[in-house]
């Protein structure tokens, strides 16, 4: 007798899981709530580093609008601040600032950098000696979230140094 009763109680438990696994009411809601979390937790830091993109970008070419000013206006006592006016006026980051400040040097391109040297004598290759402004952008960038391994918050920088006459 209790065989008995043990096996009816197995074939039933049996055929609920059976019905369970078949059934498909509601299944999708479970799927998406199971996968949800892991869809949004991989879709906001995405979206968090495409808008720190954004903005370096928004910094590159403030810093570039300043090498053009640079380019077509001579320096002059004040060219370091109308530079960084042109710096910060080529963005709409309200934090973008012009630092270290735009600075007047003179050098020798070596081709992948410029060398130091005193402005008139000729350099290596033959040519003369050339003036060059350096113009720096910085803008802080803090993420949505918060994220171990980035910080709190980060500065994005830009440097853009062009060759003036």
């Amino acid at each position: 007798m209790m065989r008995e009763i043990c096996r009816t109680i197995m074939q039933r438990s049996a055929g609920c899981v059976a019905r369970l696994v078949r059934a498909s009411d509601g299944s999708p809601a479970v799927e998406f709530a199971l996968a949800a979390p892991v869809l949004l937790g991989l879709l906001v830091p995405v979206v968090d580093l495409g808008m720190a993109f954004s903005q370096q970008i928004k910094v590159q070419q403030s810093a570039q609008a300043g090498a053009q000013y640079a380019t077509t206006h001579p320096w002059t006592s004040s060219s370091a601040t109308a530079i960084a006016n042109a710096v910060t006026a080529a963005s709409t980051l309200s934090s973008l600032r012009a630092t270290p400040a735009p600075s007047q040097s003179c050098g020798c391109p070596t081709g992948t950098a410029i060398a130091s040297a005193t402005c008139g004598p000729t350099c290596s290759a033959g040519q003369p000696a050339g003036y060059y402004v350096t113009i720096n952008a910085q803008a802080p960038y803090t993420p949505q979230l918060p994220y171990s391994v980035l910080g709190s918050s980060m500065t994005l920088t830009a440097q853009s140094i062009v060759r003036v006459r």
